[in-house]
C-alpha cells in the first residue's frame, strides 16, 4: 500500500490521501504523478507541486462567490461553501482507504485525479456563468480593480484577519491529536475518543449552516465570532481537567464543534466587510494564507506536547488559540468602525 521508503507510514498515506480527495483542475497532473512515481522523494515533490496548485483555490472561490452572489445572501453562500468543504474533508480519509483496499493506493490516487477531471470539465462548461463574463460585469470589475490598492494587504484589519485565520487553523490540533491526547490523559478507550472527535467534526460541519442563517440576520459578525470562540474554549476546559464519562465527553466536544462551526460564516463576512470592491480575491488569498501557516505550525507544536507527556496542553492549547483569536476580531471591528 505504501512506497518502500523509510518513514513512509500508513498514517502518512492516510494524511496525504485526505488532501488528495479534494481535487481541483490544477491538481490533476500532480495527483497522477504521485500515483505513478516509484521514488519516495519524487512523491514528496509531487505533493509540493500539489500545494502550489492549491494556492489558487481560496482566492478563486471567494472571488467567485463575492462576484456572483447578492450581498443579502452572501453569508448563506459562505455557509454552504464551508459545509461542502467540511463534508468532503470528513469523507475523504474513509473514501480513499476504501478505494485503496480495492484498487491499491495508486488506484486511489488516480480516482482522485479523475474527480479532478470531472470538476475541471464542469468549470470549463459553466465557467462563464460562474465568473459572470459579460461586458457590463467585466467593465465594472476592471473599474473596481483599478481602484483597489495592494497596500490594503498590509493594513491592520487585514493583517489581524490573517492572524485570526492562522489561529483558527491551529485549533485543528484537536482534530490531529485529540484522540491520542484523550487516551494518554484519561485512558479514554479508542472507540469513545474516536466517537468524541468525530462528533466534534460533524457538529462543526452542521453548525456552519446555522451560522450562515445567524450571520444573515445580523451586522454584528464580530459579536457572533467572539461568542463562538469563547464558548468553544469554555467547552474544552472541563475536558482538560476532569475525567468525564463517555456521554459528557462526547456532549462537550459536540458543543465545542457546534460553536466552532457557527462562527465560520461570520469569520468570512468580517473579512468581506474590510475588503474594498475589486480586491476580494487578493485579500481573501492573502488572509487564507493563515490557514496554511497555522496548518504548518500546529502539528509540530502539539506533537511536541504529546512527546513530552503533556496531553492536557493539547486540549488547553486549542482553547487558548480560540481565546487569543478574540482580540484579533475585536480590534478588526474597532478599526472598521473607525474607518467608517
Amino acid at each position: 500500500m505504501v512506497l518502500r521508503q523509510p518513514g513512509f507510514s500508513s498514517a502518512m498515506t492516510q494524511t496525504l490521501a485526505a488532501h488528495a480527495a479534494r481535487p481541483t483542475d490544477a491538481r490533476i497532473i500532480t495527483l497522477v504523478g504521485a500515483a505513478l512515481v516509484s521514488s519516495f522523494y519524487l512523491f514528496v515533490a509531487m505533493f509540493a507541486l500539489l500545494g502550489v496548485a492549491n494556492a489558487t483555490y481560496h482566492p478563486a472561490d471567494y472571488a467567485l462567490l463575492s462576484g456572483r452572489v447578492s450581498p443579502a445572501r452572501m453569508s448563506q453562500a459562505y455557509a454552504i461553501h464551508l459545509f461542502a468543504g467540511f463534508s468532503g474533508t470528513a469523507a475523504a480519509p474513509a473514501t480513499l482507504l476504501i478505494l485503496a483496499a480495492n484498487f491499491g493506493w495508486r488506484g486511489a490516487f488516480l480516482v482522485a485525479a479523475a474527480l479532478g477531471v470531472v470538476v475541471a470539465a464542469v468549470v470549463f462548461v459553466f465557467g462563464d456563468v460562474m465568473a459572470g463574463r459579460d461586458p457590463a460585469r467585466i467593465k465594472e470589475k476592471e473599474s473596481g480593480e483599478k481602484g483597489a490598492d495592494s497596500r490594503i494587504l498590509f493594513t491592520a484589519p487585514v493583517l489581524l484577519s490573517l492572524c485570526f485565520y492562522m489561529l483558527l487553523a491551529m485549533m485543528g490540533g484537536l482534530q490531529f491529536y485529540g484522540i491520542v491526547a484523550l487516551e494518554a490523559l484519561w485512558g479514554t478507550s479508542l472507540p469513545v475518543a474516536t466517537t468524541a472527535i468525530t462528533v466534534y467534526l460533524a457538529m462543526m460541519a452542521f453548525a456552519v449552516l446555522i451560522g450562515g442563517f445567524i450571520s444573515a440576520k445580523t451586522e454584528r459578525h464580530d459579536l457572533v465570532a467572539m461568542t463562538g470562540l469563547a464558548l468553544t474554549a469554555l467547552m474544552l476546559v472541563p475536558v482538560a481537567f476532569f475525567d468525564l464519562g463517555a456521554a459528557a465527553l462526547i456532549g462537550l466536544l459536540g458543543l465545542a464543534g457546534f460553536f466552532n462551526g457557527v462562527l465560520q460564516p461570520s469569520r468570512d463576512m468580517i473579512v468581506r466587510g474590510i475588503t474594498p470592491p475589486g480586491a476580494f480575491g487578493r485579500v481573501f488569498g492573502f488572509v487564507t494564507t493563515g490557514f496554511n501557516i497555522g496548518g504548518v505550525i500546529a502539528p509540530p507544536v502539539f506533537g511536541y506536547m504529546m512527546d513530552h507527556g503533556e496531553p492536557r496542553l493539547v486540549i488547553l492549547g486549542v482553547a487558548f488559540c480560540a481565546l487569543i483569536s478574540i482580540p484579533t476580531v475585536m480590534i478588526t471591528a474597532a478599526q472598521r468602525a473607525k474607518g467608517a
